[in-house]
C-alpha cells in the first residue's frame, strides 16, 4: 500500500489559499509555505488518506499537500485533490561567476 507524506500549509498562508480562486490544471506549491509532518499515511489513494485522517486529531486540511513515494504531489482543494508541484525559483547568477552554458561549442570550421 502506498505511503504518503504530508505537508501542511503553514498556518499564515492558509488564510490567503482559501481566499484564493479555483483554477484548474496543475497547482505550483512553495516548499517555504509548508511544513513537513513527521507523520505519514498509508492509504490506496490521496482519497483513502483523506478519509483515514478525517477523524483524526490532525485531519488534512484545504491547501495540505500529499507527497507518494515516487515523489508526485496531491493537493487538498474543496474540489478534491488535485495535481501539484513545487515551484523552485529561478537561481540568479552570482556576479562575477563564470558563466555556464549547455550549448556545444561552434564547429571551427565556422569560426574561420
Amino acid at each position: 500500500m502506498p505511503c504518503f507524506q504530508i505537508h501542511r500549509l503553514r498556518d499564515d498562508r492558509r488564510q490567503q489559499f482559501r481566499a484564493t480562486p479555483h483554477t484548474s490544471g496543475v497547482t505550483a506549491a512553495k516548499p517555504r509555505d509548508y511544513e513537513k509532518d513527521p507523520d505519514s499515511v498509508e492509504a490506496a489513494s490521496a482519497y483513502a488518506a483523506w478519509g483515514l485522517l478525517r477523524g483524526s486529531e490532525k485531519p488534512l486540511m484545504v491547501g495540505d499537500v500529499l507527497e507518494d513515494e515516487a515523489g508526485g504531489l496531491r493537493i487538498c482543494k474543496y474540489t478534491g485533490f488535485e495535481e501539484a508541484h513545487w515551484a523552485i525559483p529561478e537561481q540568479h547568477p552570482t556576479p562575477g561567476a563564470p558563466v555556464v552554458s549547455d550549448a556545444a561549442e561552434p564547429a571551427a570550421s565556422a569560426l574561420q
